[in-house]
């Protein structure tokens, strides 16, 4: 094992060792040390659980990759929600946290993480782009087979609005989200993969080990990750309840966005590496997943818990659950009709980011339910000028994952229809832009030197698609 992996999982494992001491020992000396304790116990278990998962996209490739991936990266927010479900069903005071570590971690991740992640991104590209002399990059191009994910994400996201409408999270709607879930699973599965894996950081370490020694590592990141989260997470939900107390602060604040900090933040630093690596598009994909994860598997498993706890069939939400519901489905409605067309523009990353940033100065109930509003309104604009890409939208996730081209959006099935009749050649530059060779005069470009792999078994369209490092033209630059 390298010994730069062995450190870094040292170093986690020497976080995390406290809690474990003080959960045997039952030490509990007060809240806010408990909460630092236990907390940071959970942030050293998502690292390692982040590094595992992402290296075993090398045994497990494509869109299942992706999808486990982000289940896997979640489960922390997954141990402390269903604990405060679970309670909650012989503990009517904390209902009020069920869904408030879900909703703070669903608005963190589109609200600062998508932004986060572009900016970054397009840095990156712009920063390749000056140094061979090509046009800076303005958005981030995401990937055809992201739509699927895309779409599946907008009908949870309306289907989300039942939840406010019906003052509750019955047991049947949760068992039906559950089974959307599994379902997008199962598409995944069927999702072919289109390229060799890469891997940042510690994943990538762990995936450079021999086959043998990289899934002993593997699973057993997963046990002792698992194993830690399993013990920390009941005493960190108890003493982020008790520590607002303590300090003076609502707990229902501390709930709602201290313990998504602490289980999204290794999920954050691993879409960021892949950014910095060039690798944006697969970065937001991940974090795509995560939304898909907290609408259909964690929302719908809330009900279940609390049933299981000792509740009825049906978790009741106050009137302050019921604002986040809206604000919260309101602003993946915001994201999807952002996204729609494949394409995350700077200027577009900076408002979401501001957006969630209001959100702490009207806390009150009038400033959620106008900050709804203008997601709403803002969702609706962006739809009309991207009204072209709706219907391929919603009907990607119900599409065969063998039909490559029914996931592409009208104007990039036309290039495609484009490139196959005349012989024209998209051209990817690193930067994600896309250049149709057949509007470019010959005379515009200068000598290049660039091999494009003849493979016989691929599609004219892959052939086109293919991304080769290229000059730009002399007009461009």
């Amino acid at each position: 094992m390298p010994a730069s992996l062995l450190r870094r999982i040292t170093l986690c494992l020497a976080i995390a060792s406290p809690a474990v001491i003080f959960r045997l020992a039952g030490f509990a000396p007060s809240p806010v040390i408990d909460l630092v304790v236990f907390g940071a116990a959970v942030v050293a278990a998502s690292f390692l659980l982040a590094w595992a998962a992402e290296a075993a996209r090398k045994d497990i490739s494509g869109a299942l990759a992706i999808a486990i991936l982000a289940l896997v990266a979640v489960l922390p927010e997954y141990a402390v929600d269903l604990y405060y479900a679970f309670r909650s069903g012989s503990d009517p005071s904390y209902e009020q946290f069920a869904a408030a570590n879900m909703t703070g971690s669903n608005r963190l991740l589109l609200g600062f993480g998508w932004p986060l992640v572009v900016v970054v991104a397009l840095v990156v590209a712009r920063r390749a782009a000056a140094r061979s002399s090509a046009a800076k990059p303005a958005f981030l191009q995401l990937r055809a087979k992201s739509r699927p994910e895309i779409g599946f994400l907008a009908i949870l996201a309306v289907a989300a609005f039942a939840i406010p409408f019906l003052g509750m999270i019955p047991i049947w709607f949760g068992i039906l989200l559950i089974l959307a879930f599994a379902a997008h699973l199962w598409r995944a599965r069927r999702v072919h993969d289109d390229g060799e894996e890469e891997f940042a950081g510690a994943a990538a370490h762990i995936a450079d080990l021999p086959q043998r020694a990289r899934r002993v590592t593997i699973a057993a990141t997963f046990l002792v990750a698992a194993a830690v989260i399993l013990a920390a997470a009941e005493p960190f939900a108890t003493a982020l309840v008790d520590s607002g107390s303590a300090l003076g602060i609502d707990s229902y604040f501390l709930v709602q966005w201290l313990a998504p900090l602490a289980s999204e933040a290794p999920e954050f630093i691993v879409a960021v590496l892949f950014a910095l690596r060039g690798m944006g598009a697969a970065a937001i994909g991940t974090l795509i997943a995560s939304k898909i994860n907290q609408w259909s598997l964690l929302v719908g498993s809330l009900p279940v818990a609390h049933f299981f706890g000792g509740g009825g069939t049906d978790l009741a939400l106050d009137a302050r659950q019921i604002e986040e519901f809206v604000l919260t489905a309101s602003q993946t409605v915001m994201g999807v009709a952002i996204i729609i067309a494949l394409r995350f523009h700077r200027r577009t990353a900076f408002a979401l980011a501001a957006l969630f940033a209001v959100q702490f100065l009207v806390a009150g109930t009038t400033g959620r339910w106008i900050l709804s509003v203008i997601q709403i309104a803002i969702a609706i604009v962006a739809l009309v000028i991207h009204r072209k890409d709706i219907v391929p939208t919603l009907s990607a996730p119900f599409r065969r994952a063998a039909e490559p081209d029914a996931e592409l959006s009208p104007t990039e099935g036309q290039a495609g229809a484009d490139a196959r009749s005349s012989g024209s050649t998209l051209i990817h530059i690193a930067s994600a832009t896309t250049i149709d060779s057949s509007s470019i005069a010959p005379s515009d470009w200068s000598p290049v030197e660039a091999e494009i792999e003849s493979d016989p078994a691929a599609s004219s369209l892959d052939r086109t698609r293919r991304r080769v490092p290229m000059e730009m033209p002399r007009s461009s630059r």
